[in-house]
Order: C-alpha cells, then sequence, then structure tokens
C-alpha cells in the first residue's frame, strides 16, 4: 500500500495543475453586454509593424484580450461606435495616416482603445473597417475607417457623448457613425 501513495499524490497533483491551467472563474476577457471586456486598455507592450483590418490576408484569431467595437444608439448623435462597455468611441482630427496624435496628457483625457489581439466588429460594427495601429508607447490601438479610436474620460456611462464636437490638445474630436463618417458636429 505504501508504494502507491506517491503515484496517487502525483496523479493527483497533476490533475489540480490541469483543472487549474484551465481556468476558473475570472471575468477577465469574458463578454459583457456590449462584447469583449475592455483588458489591455492603457497597457504598454512591445512595438511591431501595423496592421490594418480585414485587409485580404488571413487575420490573427480574437485572443481573449481583444478589444470589440459594436454600435448604440447615443444621444442625438444617433447610431455610433462604442467600446465593449458601451461607452462612445472617439477620432481625433490630428490623427494622421492612422497614426495616432494623442500621448501623455491627451491620452489621460482620452483614453486609446487599445487590445491584445484582432479587434472584433459586433452588434452593426462594420469589421472590414476595423484594424490596428502601433503608437509610440508600444500599445496597439484599434481603429475604425482608418482613425484611431478614444474614450473620454467625461463619459461616465453608457449613452453619454461629452466628447462630441471638443476641440482639445489641438483638433476636434468626434464619434463615428458605423458607415465610418462624423456623427455630431
Amino acid at each position: 500500500m505504501i508504494r502507491f501513495v506517491p503515484a496517487l499524490s502525483a496523479l493527483a497533483l497533476g490533475v489540480a495543475l490541469a483543472v487549474a491551467g484551465c481556468g476558473g472563474g475570472s471575468s477577465s476577457g469574458e463578454a459583457g453586454a456590449y462584447g469583449s471586456s475592455r483588458e489591455g486598455a492603457g497597457s504598454s507592450r512591445a512595438a511591431g509593424g501595423e496592421s490594418k483590418g480585414d485587409g485580404g490576408g488571413s487575420s490573427p484569431a480574437p485572443g481573449p484580450g481583444a478589444a470589440s467595437v459594436s454600435v448604440a444608439s447615443v444621444g442625438d448623435l444617433g447610431k455610433v461606435i462604442v467600446d465593449s462597455e458601451g461607452l462612445t468611441l472617439y477620432y481625433f482630427e490630428k490623427d494622421k495616416g492612422g497614426k495616432s496624435a494623442c500621448y501623455s496628457a491627451c491620452a489621460s483625457a482620452w483614453s486609446p482603445l487599445t487590445t491584445d489581439g484582432a479587434p472584433r466588429a459586433m452588434g452593426g460594427a462594420e469589421s472590414s473597417k476595423l484594424g490596428t495601429t502601433n503608437r509610440k508607447d508600444g500599445a496597439t490601438q484599434v481603429t475604425y475607417a482608418d482613425w484611431p479610436l478614444y474614450t473620454y474620460a467625461a463619459d461616465a456611462k453608457p449613452g453619454e457623448d461629452n466628447g462630441t464636437d471638443v476641440d482639445s490638445f489641438g483638433a476636434t474630436w468626434y464619434p463615428l457613425h458605423p458607415n465610418g463618417e462624423k456623427a455630431g458636429e
């Protein structure tokens, strides 16, 4: 009987490790009411090349920290692009060529929508308009219609658009309609 105890202990340890590796009840990366979580927002990663959304080649599969973009009705704007928590997403008119011009204090007020995988289009957003761009700070930022996307610190809950037509950090900010056109003015 004593000879079997080490073998049974090793088997129990293996089963425990396998179960722990499968993930338990963590909500990080799980879908919410508007899609995936905002995991990865504001984080830094090593810089690499730029990737545009469904550009004809094979795209990497969305990862567990992949951002999602969907559509919601927001105030008088009608349907606009929102993040996974339903917060209005904005573009910055100072951004050019799909590259962000918003860093430091700007990025504190206007948080870049970042991702840890290929972003997902959900609920009316067009996947052909989604892409990513690499920020100078190393993060991968989600783009829509070639505009880097941001949330605004003054928007505390879904349905708010306090950043619409705001002139801040050298240019004006606007939400986007699902077709990629400017909302508000």
